[in-house]
C-alpha cells in the first residue's frame, strides 16, 4: 500500500507542475478508495471538490525584490570581507612601519654616539670604520626616513 501512496503522490506532483497556473484541479476518492487529482472532471456520480491553486502574490515583482536582495546581501557580505581583510593589511602595514621607525631611531642614537666605533662591510666584504662625514650622511638618511615615514617622537 504505501508504494501506491509513493507513486500517486509522484503522479501528483508531476501532474501539478505541469499544469498552467489556470486549469481546473479536482480532487475525489475512487472506488479503491485512493485520493485522485486530475484536471478532468470525474464522473457524475463521484463527489468531488475542486481544487484552487495558490493566489497569485500579492506583490507581482515579489520574485525580482527577493532577488535583489538576495544579490544586495551577497554584496553587503563581500564588502563585509574585503573591508576586514583591508583592514588586517593596514594593521599588519602599521606594525611593520612602528617596527622601523623604532629600529630607524636605534640606528639613529647608534650613529650619535661619537665614542662608539661603527664599521660597514664594503661591496668586496670587507669591514671599514666609519668616519664623521659617513656617519653624518647616514643621520640625514635615516631623518628623511624618518620624517617621510611620520615616526612618531
Amino acid at each position: 500500500m504505501p508504494r501506491n501512496k509513493t507513486l500517486v503522490a509522484a503522479c501528483l506532483a508531476g501532474l501539478v507542475c505541469t499544469l498552467p497556473a489556470t486549469a481546473a484541479m479536482y480532487k475525489w476518492t475512487d472506488a479503491q478508495g485512493r485520493t485522485v487529482y486530475s484536471d478532468q472532471p470525474p464522473p457524475t456520480n463521484v463527489k468531488s471538490e475542486q481544487v484552487r491553486p495558490p493566489p497569485p502574490p500579492a506583490n507581482p515583482n515579489a520574485a525580482k525584490e527577493l532577488a535583489q536582495r538576495e544579490a544586495d546581501y551577497r554584496k553587503r557580505q563581500t564588502d563585509t570581507a574585503e573591508a576586514a581583510k583591508k583592514a588586517e593589511k593596514d594593521r599588519a602595514d602599521n606594525a611593520q612601519r612602528a617596527e622601523n621607525c623604532a629600529l630607524a631611531k636605534i640606528q639613529l642614537r647608534q650613529l650619535s654616539e661619537s665614542q662608539l666605533a661603527m664599521y660597514r662591510y664594503n661591496e668586496k666584504g670587507q669591514r671599514e670604520v666609519m668616519d664623521d662625514d659617513a656617519r653624518g650622511r647616514e643621520r640625514a638618511r635615516i631623518n628623511t626616513y624618518i620624517r617621510d615615514n611620520k615616526c612618531p617622537a
